[in-house]
């Protein structure tokens, strides 16, 4: 499990390390690629050994989710690692990484997917709305990921995360670097959900599904703000940031 945390922890780091530049490319007037998991990939693809890369970054997210779910069924790392709320977030996050591998490794295996993460969005929240109490479900699941995102903003603003880290074997000043890609990583990280998470709820008020927005819809509109495309730029850093801290964490996480 040790080996499967830290390589799926690095895979972690590669999709927003990519994603990052991706929308730092936007920011400056690149309009071609899209700013998500599916641009990373196919940006990822286009290097020398590509192929076997995404395979590699399909494998470890699906480390990340067996991991994820033995944290779930034995516990995870530290004294409170055992208590109910631990055991149910690590069973979220196993869902989570466990679809986020599948597409990944459907990527990898020749599957393209049904295109950008903005359109996904549209299509899923369509049928959505469809279905009885639709809006009520669009809504809900919205207002989740906007909180999702506040709280892992907050957790990366009160260092949190240093808990799990293995501090006796950082220098002072590793620690306060990685302190601070943790901290400008998780607020951008936090950021992005929280919008988008904000117009999943639109698109329930409205009745709207193209008022849902994918990562890379969710980072362009950032751009149309009063701070223009600078805005864009510190939250594409601040991802870029996070995916460094996903290999620091995987060197230093307590397992």
């Amino acid at each position: 499990m040790e080996v499967a945390a830290r390589w799926g922890l690095t895979a972690r780091g590669v999709l927003y390390l990519l994603i990052g530049v991706l929308a730092l490319r936007i920011a400056f007037g690149d309009r071609g690629q899209q700013a998500d998991r599916g641009g990373a990939l196919e940006e990822l693809a286009k290097q020398p050994f590509g192929s076997p890369l995404v395979w590699a970054v399909g494998a470890g997210l699906a480390c990340m989710a067996l991991w994820r779910l033995s944290e779930a069924v034995f516990g995870a790392a530290g004294p409170d690692g055992g208590k109910a709320r631990k055991r149910l977030a690590g069973a979220a996050r196993a869902v989570f990484y466990g679809v986020v591998a599948y597409s990944v490794l459907s990527f990898a295996a020749g599957e393209k997917g049904s295109g950008s993460s903005d359109r996904q969005s549209q299509d899923v929240t369509a049928r959505l709305l469809d279905l009885p109490y639709g809006r009520w479900l669009v809504g809900l699941g919205g207002a989740a990921v906007a909180v999702a995102g506040v709280w892992i903003a907050v957790r990366a603003i009160r260092h949190t995360f240093v808990k799990h880290l293995k501090v006796s074997a950082m220098s002072p000043r590793i620690r306060r670097a990685v302190e601070a890609l943790g901290v400008c990583g998780g607020v951008a990280r936090g950021a992005v959900f929280a919008v988008a998470g904000g117009f999943a709820v639109s698109a329930a008020v409205r009745y709207d599904p193209d008022k849902a927005k994918g990562i890379d819809d969710t980072l362009r509109s950032f751009t149309r703000t009063a701070a223009g495309p600078w805005l864009l730029v510190a939250v594409a850093v601040g991802l870029a940031l996070f995916g460094v801290f996903s290999f620091a964490m995987a060197r230093w996480r307590k397992v």
